[in-house]
């Protein structure tokens, strides 16, 4: 066996699985692109705002629920900090701060960053659309929020009538259980309303040219089955997967399909042609 060049002095920690994850972390030196391009307006006094931002992603990895773990978790796992490259750890009220001072241009820049490491290490970034069809899978998920929090609106949530919250809409790359985009909508958003912009930062990071999108399939819930969204991935050459938004337009175009087949997969399960040409 070949002995790891990293050096480390022993200290216990009780997130021996996360510290291992760090090791690797820092041999990939997979935050790269974070580091150079991520830009905050704050003088380094002890921590640069990387490494404070890099804190504070090492609270949330170990579990933390909020900042306030800094304090009562990190700080005192010397372990778990040696094991990321980290020698101490910046205080909460500082990591706070540096947070605080990120600008929409921040925002930019991280997501620069996010889409380059996606591109160098992304199993759905590398993925050959020649050999299998690519299967993207979007949705939304209702988060409840308090009502001052960002973008936090009445909206729909499961178990939580007259709630605020967000709507978190991912891209799922499904063969790999990767998500591909996460973005972060008004809680009275509708899936209708985010399947576009959520596909559009999809064929960005993935590079979806033509020839991909034909080879690629949306796999979409009734909520983002208008006509509307129907027409616009078809036209963009994506193969399509959904449920009808309408249920009364669906009923109508079941009933011009004259053969059915049984889906060997699902018992009780059946699929069919379409005759009738779909309309509003």
């Amino acid at each position: 066996m070949t002995e790891s060049p990293m050096k480390l002095t022993p200290h216990f920690t009780g997130c021996a699985s996360l510290a291992a994850l760090g090791i690797k972390l820092r041999k990939l030196d997979l935050l790269a692109p974070i580091r150079q391009h991520m830009q905050i307006l704050q003088k380094t006094v002890k921590d640069t705002p990387f490494e404070k931002v890099f804190d504070a992603l090492i609270n949330l990895l170990a579990g933390a629920g909020g900042l306030v773990g800094i304090n009562s978790r990190l700080r005192s796992d010397r372990g778990l900090q040696q094991a990321f490259g980290r020698k101490r750890c910046a205080e909460q009220l500082v990591v706070q701060e540096t947070l605080s001072a990120c600008t929409a241009e921040t925002v930019k820049q991280m997501e620069q960053a996010m889409t380059q490491i996606s591109r160098q290490h992304s199993q759905g970034y590398r993925h050959d659309s020649h050999r299998q069809y690519h299967i993207l899978d979007v949705d939304l998920t209702g988060l409840p929020c308090g009502k001052k929090a960002a973008l936090a609106t009445k909206g729909s949530f499961a178990g939580a009538r007259n709630r605020r919250g967000r709507q978190v809409g991912r891209v799922l790359a499904t063969r790999y259980r990767k998500v591909v985009v996460d973005q972060l909508f008004e809680g009275r958003t509708k899936l209708s309303e985010a399947l576009v912009p959520l596909v559009q930062a999809a064929e960005q990071i993935l590079e979806l040219d033509e020839a991909k999108r034909v080879r690629t399939l949306l796999r979409i819930d009734a909520g983002g089955g208008s006509l509307d969204n129907v027409n616009w991935a078809l036209n963009r050459g994506y193969l399509l997967l959904c449920k009808d938004y309408s249920g009364q337009r669906a009923t109508r175009l079941a009933a011009s399909v004259t053969r059915w087949v049984d889906d060997p997969n699902e018992p009780g399960r059946q699929v069919g042609w379409v005759e009738l040409e779909a309309r509003e």
